[in-house]
């Protein structure tokens, strides 16, 4: 029992020769550690909005939400910092490892109402040539394709996209209405199941 106490003295004269060990904040600016856990940031230059992040948030804090009008989709993810608990699922989970981060910033108490804590993104979404679902974030799509490199060219609707976004081809609209699918229909950014039933039926 007499060692405790005895360093316990030590850390007490330490403290009182060198000063306290807390930092001055708010009176002076406080540098946080290297791999502290502040406040989650997007970047939407490296987001892909695959919504990995929000399925692996366990407070709920990142959410998203897709929106489809005349032929044209958009995805809108929302982060929420006034339910955010810091815990880093959604960098360790993010699929590019730099669309979503944990920053040093720790200062956020506001003043105002709690939508001012309150960040969304905005990301285009690809549809399908035929029945107008979803396939994927255009982000996402280039991302898959730049990962895969020749293999792109293995997947109809990565190469069509991809050739697309090199000026080398054009994306095809939708099918036709009046006539069943056709061969030439396969080669058209078209869903899974869109894609099953033109290969059936041509």
């Amino acid at each position: 029992m007499r060692y405790p106490k005895l360093r316990e003295l030590k850390e007490a004269v330490k403290a009182l020769i060198k000063g306290p060990y807390t930092s001055k904040f708010p009176f002076q600016p406080h540098k946080p550690f290297e791999g502290f856990r502040g406040k989650p940031q997007f970047f939407e230059k490296d987001c892909v909005g695959c919504t990995a992040c929000v399925n692996v948030c366990p407070s709920g804090a990142l959410s998203f939400e897709d929106r489809v009008e005349n032929g044209k989709g958009s995805r809108l993810l929302t982060r929420r910092l006034d339910i955010c608990i810091f815990c880093g699922q959604c960098q360790a989970n993010c699929l590019t490892g730099e669309g979503i981060k944990l920053t040093q910033e720790f200062d956020l108490a506001i003043l105002g109402k709690r939508d001012e804590l309150a960040e969304t993104i905005e990301k285009e979404l690809v549809l399908c040539a035929g029945c107008l679902e979803i396939i994927a974030p255009a982000d996402q799509i280039k991302w898959v394709a730049k990962k895969l490199g020749p293999l792109t060219f293995s997947n109809a609707s990565l190469m069509l996209y991809y050739l697309a976004e090199k000026g080398l081809s054009y994306i095809n609209s939708f099918l036709s209405k009046e006539t069943s699918a056709s061969r030439k229909d396969r080669i058209k950014l078209l869903c899974p199941k869109c894609r099953r039933l033109a290969v059936i039926k041509s």
